[in-house]
């Protein structure tokens, strides 16, 4: 039976409970073998400067999907040089599992709005399934937008591979943000995580001064 992987890019800086709860929930739902958890090094669409160094990005996703069946890290992004383009990764990947594999994609409803901005989309829509998983406050998904870019098919396919996930309010902003300001960050991500941004003072680089000893 051909393998079933997802690949779940990110900055995840750092990862949370959110992203957790969303690769589980579509790795059931879509029967996966594995996800991918791919932290990125140059994302086109971010300010990479807001970004701590990628080897505590990757220690961090490590920590969090300890133990988890079918999770795994994969550093590949950040060892590449120059922009990190999904249709790059996605390209290896496929080279790399072989052409029996089913490849999936996984983003957050958030990122619909910014597909158009995406670097060779279209080919990326015919190149893996591009899983659309929901997020708070996209109830109604509009893939309108995407009509510059994408056909009808390509469009009617993404519809297709929506998959609709729990709706755990947590960003990595509001996680950083409270540890500049002190304030704890237990129960949007995992203790060991939560307990290495403590050892190496992560995310206090702001006035609001270093991270204080809330747990």
């Amino acid at each position: 039976m051909a393998e079933r992987v997802a690949l779940f890019g990110g900055s995840f800086n750092p990862i949370h409970f959110g992203h957790l709860i969303m690769a589980r929930s579509v790795a059931e739902k879509l029967t996966l073998d594995r996800v991918i958890f791919l932290p990125t090094a140059n994302p086109p669409h971010k300010d990479a400067t807001s970004l701590v160094d990628g080897s505590h990005r990757a220690q961090m996703v490590t920590l969090a999907i300890e133990g988890e069946p079918g999770f795994v890290l994969d550093e590949f992004d950040l060892r590449r040089s120059g922009r990190t383009y999904t249709i790059d990764t996605v390209a290896h990947f496929r080279r790399r599992l072989g052409s029996d594999a089913e490849v999936f994609w996984i983003i957050g409803a958030d990122s619909l709005d910014e597909l158009i901005q995406w670097h060779r989309i279209s080919t990326l829509v015919d190149s893996c399934h591009m899983v659309v998983a929901s997020r708070p406050g996209w109830d109604r998904l509009n893939f309108d937008v995407l009509r510059a870019c994408l056909s009808d098919a390509q469009i009617t396919r993404l519809r297709s591979d929506c998959v609709d996930t729990p709706r755990i309010d947590i960003s990595a902003t509001q996680i950083r943000s409270r540890t500049r300001q002190g304030r704890s960050i237990r129960y949007l991500t995992p203790d060991a995580v939560r307990a290495y941004v403590r050892k190496h003072n992560l995310y206090a680089d702001s006035p609001a001064g270093p991270t204080s000893s809330a747990p």
